[in-house]
């Protein structure tokens, strides 16, 4: 029998193309194998909505699919419930903000893929899945999470904003059961990622590298990376770059 794999992918950012032959071609996961999703489906490329239902679709066809909540996702639920509530003056002025910086990380796409020109638009369910998202995920040897950590608190597990959004972070590995914190939302090279999973120095392992960059050397593809042997599998992009 074969031993059950886990798969841990980053941010896809709309680049349903190079998620599909990722896991069609690549991974070729079994039902039995479990696939971590670690946040920011949505935003800068050109699909949002094709990579939220391929992973739903992932979920109903009887896959073991756990996907986090990124900060995109955060972000955009938290600008749905301003427009909603647009009606206060206040929150309208909130809301504008909030939509000239969404804008400025992708939002546009987004609203494109779903073919609708405003938030109030966006298909109530796709909201209530982003909305209910987990934060992080423990394992026996390993703490998944989109952004990372708070180790400056008790209890660094009470802290979400941290976990969608923090960039530096120090790791107290008493605080984490000394297990190593597996996450995305900085974009690092594919060295350093090929680095962080081979070396025990490190106590963390960025596996984000950008799908949506072109033009970068050692950057633009999608990673996977599997837990049980500690093997990454690189996919190139995809997505036509016109797009990106």
């Amino acid at each position: 029998m074969a031993m059950k794999k886990r798969w841990v992918i980053p941010d896809i950012h709309g680049c349903v193309n190079t998620l599909k032959v990722l896991i069609e071609e690549k991974i070729k996961p079994a039902r039995s194998d479990e696939l971590y999703f670690l946040g920011d489906y949505i935003d800068r490329g050109p699909d949002a909505r094709g990579v939220i239902d391929f992973i739903r679709f992932l979920q109903k066809d009887g896959y073991t699919v756990t996907p986090l909540k990124g900060n995109h996702e955060d972000f955009l639920v938290e600008l749905y419930d301003a427009k909603i509530q647009s009606k206060n003056p206040w929150f309208l002025r909130f809301s504008d903000r909030k939509k000239k910086s969404w804008y400025a990380i992708g939002g546009k796409e987004t609203l494109k893929s779903f073919g609708i020109h405003s938030l109030k638009e966006m298909p109530p369910e796709y909201i209530d899945w982003m909305r209910n998202l987990d934060y992080y995920v423990s394992l026996e040897q390993f703490i998944l999470v989109h952004a990372g950590l708070n180790c400056k608190i008790d209890d660094p597990f009470t802290d979400t904003q941290s976990m969608l959004w923090l960039r530096d972070y120090e790791i107290i590995p008493e605080k984490t059961s000394n297990r190593k914190i597996i996450h995305g939302h900085v974009p690092v090279n594919l060295q350093f990622i090929d680095l962080s999973i081979k070396n025990n120095y490190y106590n963390f392992i960025d596996l984000d590298n950008g799908p949506y960059i072109s033009g970068k050397e050692g950057f633009g593809n999608l990673v996977a990376l599997e837990l049980t042997k500690m093997e990454m599998v690189i996919q190139d992009s995809q997505d036509s770059q016109d797009s990106l």
